[in-house]
């Protein structure tokens, strides 16, 4: 099965064909592509929830040097930061980067006011991941991301390559055709590490005061900003 792709739009470029497989849906070859054709101009931001790490294992197939961020706001879970620590030990020649935003939490709180994520959870993910990514991606033509279609609704139309106003950039998603049961199966073939508190009813993570266990595992993304309106942080809007 083949998957063609009308790259055109965005850089005048030919149609792309990805060969698609039962194993990687696709993925290994996109990152090949996208290596190739963008080298040390793409970058992953990851957020190591497991598709960071399924992904992450997968660039190092491709670029063992490959650069990857993680958007460190101050916030996260004590387990997000120790998984970090692992995987750069399995993965040494990766250039993982911890990108911390320009304001630090005491000075957030001075400025804007104590626990913004409370008050105002737009302004606070504005600060402390939003900026910090334009400000990664302002040297960067393409970046990567783990984005899957089944993850939300938002998210079913995700192609493998997508045209990103925000940062005016190009954001490619090697994931998109992967099932929950996918990357869970990729994950233990391949032994990798993993935040352990997806075994505690956490299939999404972030920030820690802005995530609790899911409320309906059909809706994975169901345990982050309960009790608003609020469904993403702004990075894929």
């Amino acid at each position: 099965m083949t998957e063609l792709l009308t790259y055109e739009n965005l850089d005048h470029s030919p149609l792309i064909e990805f060969s698609y497989d039962n194993e990687t849906k696709g993925a290994l070859e996109v990152l090949k592509w996208g290596y190739s054709h963008y080298g040390d101009q793409l970058v992953y931001a990851c957020s190591f929830g497991i598709e960071g790490i399924v992904l992450i294992d997968l660039i190092a197939k491709v670029n063992e040097k490959a650069k990857v961020v993680f958007l460190d706001t101050g916030l996260h879970f004590t387990e997000t930061y120790e998984l970090i620590e692992k995987v750069k030990a399995r993965y040494p020649s990766l250039q993982i980067e911890l990108k911390k935003p320009s304001l630090t939490l005491e000075e957030q709180a001075k400025q804007i006011g104590e626990e913004l994520w409370k008050s105002n959870p737009n302004k606070c993910c504005e600060i402390r991941k939003i900026i910090p990514l334009n400000e990664v991606l302002s040297g960067a033509t393409a970046w990567l991301s783990g984005l899957r279609r089944e993850q939300s609704e938002s998210r079913q139309k995700t192609e493998f390559i997508n045209k990103d106003n925000k940062f005016k950039s190009v954001k490619i998603c090697p994931l998109i055709h992967w099932t929950w049961k996918d990357i869970w199966r990729y994950a233990h073939k391949n032994g990798l590490d993993y935040n352990k508190l997806h075994d505690n009813g956490y299939p999404s993570i972030g920030c820690a005061p802005c995530t609790s266990a899911a409320i309906n595992m059909d809706d994975l993304r169901s345990g982050r900003w309960t009790g608003t309106n609020k469904t993403e942080c702004g990075l894929h809007q």
